[in-house]
C-alpha cells in the first residue's frame, strides 16, 4: 500500500467522525443536551487519532520528504496544510475547554462545544479535500513505489509509538459504536 493511500483511509474514518460530530451539534442545538461519554470519546479521537497519529503522519515523515522532492512549503500545499493543522488544533483546545465547563454544571459552555465542533467539521472537510484531490496526487507524482513503501513502513512504526498496539483497531470500533447510535 502507498503511504498517500494510507493517509487517505485515515480520512475516511476522520470523515465519519465528522459526520457522527455533526449530529451531536444538531442534538446540542435542538435539545441542550450533550452525552458526556460520547464527548470524551469524540475528543480523545480529535487528539490522539486524528492530531497525533494522522496529522504526526504528515508533518513528521511526509511533508518534510515532500519538500526535499521539490512540493513547496512557503506559499504551497504543505504551508496551507501546516496551518490548517495548528487551527484545527486551536478548534480542539476550546472544545475541550468548553466541555470542561459543561462537566461543571455550566449549561452555557455548550454553545462555545458546538461553536468549536462544527469549526472544526468545516475545516477539516476542507483541508481532508484539499489533500486527498490536491497534495496527496502531487505526491504520488514526485514519490517512487519504494519511498512510498518506506514511507508507509515509518508510519506503522509512528503509529505504534504515538499511540500504541490495537489502539487503531479501538478506535474503528468506537467509530461503529457511535455510528450506529447517531448516524
Amino acid at each position: 500500500m502507498k503511504a498517500t493511500e494510507q493517509l487517505m483511509q485515515e480520512h475516511q474514518g476522520i470523515m465519519l467522525m465528522l459526520n457522527i460530530m455533526s449530529k451531536v451539534v444538531d442534538k446540542v442545538e435542538k435539545v441542550q443536551e450533550l452525552n458526556i461519554v460520547h464527548q470524551e470519546k469524540i475528543i480523545e479521537f480529535l487528539k490522539v487519532f486524528a492530531d497525533k497519529c494522522h496529522h504526526g503522519k504528515e508533518e513528521d515523515i511526509l511533508f518534510p520528504v515532500l519538500e526535499s522532492k521539490g512540493v513547496p512549503r512557503e506559499n504551497g500545499p504543505i504551508g496551507v496544510m501546516l496551518f490548517e493543522h495548528k487551527v484545527g488544533r486551536g478548534f480542539i483546545k476550546e472544545m475541550i475547554e468548553a466541555f470542561e465547563q459543561f462537566k461543571t454544571g455550566d449549561k452555557n459552555a455548550l454553545s462555545k462545544i458546538s461553536n468549536s465542533m462544527r469549526s472544526y467539521i468545516n475545516l477539516l472537510t476542507g483541508h481532508i479535500h484539499k489533500e486527498n484531490n490536491i497534495l496527496f496526487p502531487m505526491g504520488d507524482r514526485v514519490l517512487s513505489d519504494q519511498l512510498q513503501t518506506e514511507l508507509y513502513e515509518k508510519f506503522e512504526k509512528l503509529e505504534e509509538e504515538k499511540i500504541g498496539l490495537g489502539k487503531h483497531e479501538e478506535f474503528h470500533r468506537m467509530l461503529k459504536e457511535l455510528k450506529d447510535i447517531y448516524l
